[in-house]
């Protein structure tokens, strides 16, 4: 059975204040998590201090989320220990949100229920987001991209010291992911947070992340992401400035999986780096054609 400790106090910094040496927000060390008998996550070791972004990727099923909620505290995990900061603070944005599109209920009553919220507070949020003009406007009518950007300040209302992102680029295009990378990569900055991002891209990933995690039932790898932005295709695209938001991640396993999940001892980079060049091309490539 695992155990959770708490430990040490929490103090946010800017993202030019951070070090080797800032304060760990959550550790976890051989963390086990089993469902039907059937072992989903084995031998995870993963830490996430103030300050940093980090991007945790994997396939489907790879229990990337199921991971998120050990973090959080939802699940309780099977085996190994889990340390978190005393007096932690989390703000979560969840992959996807079910609301009753008939029930009347606005941007300003979604981000006040069950939390006390001035409304000074409020402002400073959804002006964070970028999301203002929709204080009083109606949850249902929302499109994708905004709902993100109101989903990032009900998660901020209260500072947290960690947000935990799952997959918070589902159902908004490819542009809109960009502006919703560097909308991170700002509260980041302005907020002093450490970021905790899951998501679905095996290669094409938050360029501003401090580390990159690959998981799929285990720690596949870990490295940095590669900036992109010298890329033709995608300075063509978005601009120089706008292609930093991404980067590339090369993947190196020195094992594979099979369907079940069970893990094959030999090199399977070729699975998964079979280049990230290629990504590059056939993501611009794909973008080419939906434009016309």
């Amino acid at each position: 059975m695992s155990e959770i400790i708490e430990e040490q106090a929490v103090t946010t910094t800017d993202k030019s204040q951070t070090s080797s040496h800032s304060p760990l927000l959550i550790e976890a060390t051989s963390i086990g998590f089993k469902r039907d008998g059937r072992w989903i996550l084995r031998g995870i070791d993963f830490s996430i201090s103030a300050g940093e972004i980090v991007t945790l990727i994997g396939p489907n099923g790879g229990g990337k989320t199921t991971f998120a909620r050990i973090c959080l505290g939802v699940f309780q995990a099977d085996e190994g220990q889990l340390k978190r900061a005393n007096n932690l603070s989390i703000g979560y944005v969840p992959q996807r949100l079910k609301l009753d599109r008939t029930l009347p209920l606005t941007v300003r009553r979604f981000l006040t229920v069950r939390q006390k919220v001035s409304k000074e507070d409020l402002l400073n949020v959804l002006e964070e987001v970028g999301s203002a003009h929709l204080l009083n406007t109606q949850m249902a009518s929302l499109s994708g991209g905004e709902m993100q950007r109101v989903l990032l300040a009900r998660a901020l209302v209260n500072k947290p010291h960690l947000l935990v992102l799952d997959e918070p680029a589902q159902g908004v295009d490819f542009a809109g992911e960009a502006a919703l990378y560097d909308l991170i990569s700002n509260i980041r900055t302005n907020f002093g947070c450490a970021v905790l991002l899951i998501s679905h891209d095996l290669h094409i990933v938050m360029g501003s992340s401090d580390r990159v995690l690959c998981l799929n039932g285990h720690v596949c790898c870990a490295g940095v992401p590669e900036q992109i932005s010298h890329h033709p295709e995608y300075e063509r695209l978005f601009g120089p400035e706008r292609a930093q938001t991404y980067g590339i991640y090369a993947h190196s396993h020195d094992h594979s999986h099979t369907l079940s999940g069970d893990m094959v001892g030999h090199d399977c980079s070729k699975d998964h780096d079979h280049s990230a060049q290629d990504e590059v091309n056939n993501t611009a490539s794909h973008n080419r054609d939906t434009d016309q």
